[in-house]
């Protein structure tokens, strides 16, 4: 009959803000060129917090380093041109980042990284890659944040990584 369990993508994302503005990501997407938060997929054998340094490296050439996790975010979404259903579960982290390192490329999709005024986003909310962009903006601005501990990565999940499955 096959795996007919229900698995949620998770994702995580950094929610950076710097002078009143938040660096977000504009990307290529099946739906066009979409902004989000940088944000990506938990790959296998490492904890939320490496996924996230990762992602935000990748995907802005900023080092990041998370000092609060603001939320946990469900949404499912509808993808209209590959008619996918997809239900995220993402885990979103703020904190701070250097600057970017100078010659590093950026992970396609992303054709750009820039900073935006929560107004500035509010304002185009057709080109966000999904509703959670803007909502984790705002719950960090509301000063919603939880403490790094509590996560709980096992070690098991790093031994994961190293045999390949």
């Amino acid at each position: 009959m096959g795996d007919t369990r229900w698995k949620p993508s998770v994702t995580v994302a950094a929610v950076i803000e710097r002078d009143g503005r938040y660096l977000l990501v504009e990307e290529m997407t099946s739906d066009g060129l979409r902004l989000n938060n940088p944000a990506g997929h938990l790959d296998p054998g490492e904890s939320l917090l490496q996924a996230a340094v990762r992602e935000t490296l990748e995907e802005t050439a900023h080092p990041f380093e998370p000092e609060a996790l603001v939320g946990v975010y469900m949404a499912a979404l509808h993808r209209p041109r590959t008619g996918e259903h997809i239900t995220y579960l993402r885990f979103a982290f703020c904190g701070r980042v250097g600057d970017a390192i100078p010659g590093r490329l950026l992970d396609q999709p992303v054709v750009r990284t820039l900073w935006m005024t929560p107004d500035e986003l509010r304002a185009c909310p057709e080109r966000h890659r999904s509703p959670l962009v803007l909502q984790c903006i705002e719950d960090h601005r509301a000063g919603r944040r939880l403490p790094l501990n509590a996560l709980y990565t096992a070690e098991s999940i790093h031994t994961l990584g190293q045999s390949g499955a």
